[in-house]
């Protein structure tokens, strides 16, 4: 589970590249309910915050990078940004936003694993992350496909330290790795890594990417909100044994993310 005291190389913030902020905005807000807060002023909304329930739960901006696809960024907790940079350059990764300061709030930086797999570090100040997770509406896994988990593994583990412990998925459908913190047990697993040919992995032309899993009351009633709001579906709902049902989802702009309704829930 994902926990808001984020423990060095816990999921702590995840926000949106989108082309356009106010379009994105409306559909993240009719699928979960979320209320959006520009950041700026005007009518251009460059970026701003969602929250559920009044508590901060992700972040958006606006798509700058040229050939960049929209997509979710995954922010992983650390305390000194510096090094985790340092371990990502000698583990073969690359550097793709130098270490930045942003005021007192904290410092991140942004990285590119060795096959091109991209994820964000935070060095927390006065604001430690999201304010809520693991409940309807906000985040609550985070999931990595890769074209080779083996070198995925030994990166991350690396870089973040993460523990992995391995699962067959039913039906053949190969193994899944579970992530969880160093030292920490298995009930804070806080995500998972699949090995996928590149064929499978279209959205970003063959490269692996991190994508975020959001917990929803509902899984069906989630996925008509998508559907009705623009977006589309790659695969479900379905149900998987022990975890929920689940269905795997694209916004307007192609930008891709799960809805669970976990087991028990």
């Amino acid at each position: 589970m994902i926990t808001t005291d984020f423990v060095p190389g816990s999921p702590c913030w995840l926000d949106l590249g989108a082309p356009d902020v106010r379009a994105a905005a409306a559909f993240y807000s009719a699928v979960f309910g979320w209320d959006y807060a520009s950041m700026g002023e005007g009518e251009d909304m460059e970026g701003g915050v969602f929250r559920k329930d009044g508590k901060v739960v992700a972040g958006l901006g606006k798509l700058t990078e040229e050939g960049a696809r929209p997509a979710w960024m995954i922010y992983y907790s650390v305390t000194d940004v510096d090094a985790t940079t340092q371990a990502v350059e000698r583990a073969g990764g690359t550097v793709r936003v130098t270490p930045t300061d942003l005021g007192d709030w904290g410092r991140m930086a942004q990285y590119s694993d060795p096959l091109h797999g991209q994820f964000a570090v935070w060095q927390p100040g006065t604001d430690k992350g999201v304010e809520l997770v693991d409940r309807p509406g906000s985040l609550c896994w985070t999931e990595l496909y890769t074209t080779d988990a083996a070198a995925a593994k030994e990166f991350y583990g690396g870089v973040l330290g993460w523990q992995f412990s391995d699962m067959q998925l039913p039906g053949g459908g190969g193994t899944y790795s579970l992530i969880a913190p160093a030292g920490l047990p298995p009930e804070r697993m806080h995500g998972g890594l699949m090995e996928l040919p590149k064929e499978h992995l279209a959205l970003a032309h063959g490269r692996p990417y991190w994508h975020p899993v959001f917990a929803v009351t509902d899984c069906d009633a989630a996925v008509a909100k998508v559907t009705g709001n623009g977006g589309s579906v790659q695969m479900g709902p379905e149900d998987a044994e022990g975890v929920g049902r689940l269905a795997v989802c694209l916004d307007p702009a192609n930008a891709d993310f799960v809805v669970l309704t976990p087991t028990g829930s």
